[in-house]
């Protein structure tokens, strides 16, 4: 690809790749959405590079991202996490990741799978936003609203609106690639 990519994701060959291959890809798999749920509330504060400087830290942590494994850890888990450097050691992130394991599987058990439940947000559609520059590509938008509010009634942590909008780009729920970038149009990929 070449440097008419997204300007967000220059500098980092790590960045690049995960433009490249991942980001806005439709993504049905209840794993990789697991996965996403979580490194996106641990992102919360931070920069998306610094997650994926420690993505394989987190897939070792989180067993991964078994969502049973997950739900199934105790407090036992947590104290060992908050000395592995291989993940951002925030107890309340921590935490929060066995939370939504937990909510996660209970929207499995209510939807059959996360995968239905979430992409009823979007009529099962990924929405194509056209934006000329970054700056026009909000970081909420209406449903990102709707959807931090009703996985919060359903007992999920760091599920902010804003965290929610990061979930639907990076799960291909929206693709807010520029009209510019090679990934635009490069929809024929699905994980």
């Amino acid at each position: 690809m070449s440097d008419s990519r997204c300007t967000w994701c220059h500098g980092d060959p790590l960045y690049i790749q995960y433009h490249d291959e991942e980001w806005g890809v439709p993504c049905n798999d209840d794993r990789k959405l697991f996965e996403f749920l979580i490194l996106e509330g641990a992102q919360a504060g931070l920069s998306w590079i610094t997650i994926l400087k420690r993505r394989e830290g987190y897939q070792k942590a989180f067993h991964q991202f078994d969502v049973q494994q997950v739900a199934r850890m105790t407090e036992q888990d947590i104290e060992r996490l908050m000395l592995d450097s291989g993940i951002i050691r925030n107890r309340l992130k921590i935490q929060s990741a066995i939370k939504n394991a937990r909510a996660f599987i209970n929207v499995q058990e209510a939807f059959g799978s996360f995968s239905q439940y979430l992409w009823s947000f979007v009529d099962h559609q990924p929405l194509i936003n056209h934006w000329q520059s970054m700056d026009e590509v909000p970081a909420t938008t209406d449903i990102s609203d709707r959807m931090s509010r009703d996985l919060k009634k359903r007992g999920f942590s760091f599920v902010g609106s804003t965290i929610c909008y990061a979930f639907m780009q990076a799960m291909g729920l929206v693709n807010d690639h520029l009209v510019s970038c090679p990934s635009f149009s490069n929809d024929s990929k699905a994980g």
